[in-house]
C-alpha cells in the first residue's frame, strides 16, 4: 500500500510540474504581447473606470476568441460590478456588461 501512495504522489508531482510549465509558457507569451500593445494596462484601466463610473478591482490582458488582444477590467461602482473590455491597440471600449452576481474566475465560490 505504501508503494502505491509513493507512486501516486510522484505522478501528482510530475503532473503539477507539467501544468506549471504550461502556465509559465502562456504567461511569458502574454507578457511579450502586452509589451507590444499600443495601450498600457494603466490607460486601459482608466478608460474602463471612466466608462463604468467606478474603480477597477481586477484587470487582465487576454487574447479573445477572435484573436484580438484585449484588457478585461472588472469595475466596482456602488452596488454594481461591470466587466469592461478594452481594445489593447486602440484603447477604446469594445464591450461593457453589468454582472448580475460577481464570482471569482475559478467559479468555486462567490467573491
Amino acid at each position: 500500500m505504501k508503494k502505491l501512495k509513493i507512486i501516486v504522489c510522484a505522478a501528482a508531482v510530475m503532473t503539477s510540474a507539467a501544468a506549471l510549465a504550461d502556465d509559465a509558457k502562456t504567461a511569458s507569451h502574454e507578457v511579450g504581447n502586452v509589451a507590444q500593445a499600443r495601450t498600457s494596462m494603466g490607460a486601459a484601466v482608466a478608460a474602463a473606470e471612466k466608462h463604468a463610473g467606478g474603480k477597477a478591482v481586477r484587470a487582465e490582458y487576454e487574447k479573445g476568441k477572435d484573436g484580438r488582444w484585449t484588457y478585461d477590467v472588472e469595475i466596482a461602482g456602488g452596488a454594481d460590478v461591470f466587466d469592461v473590455k478594452i481594445d489593447a491597440d486602440a484603447g477604446s471600449v469594445i464591450a461593457s456588461t453589468k454582472d448580475a452576481a460577481d464570482s471569482d474566475d475559478e467559479g468555486d465560490k462567490a467573491d
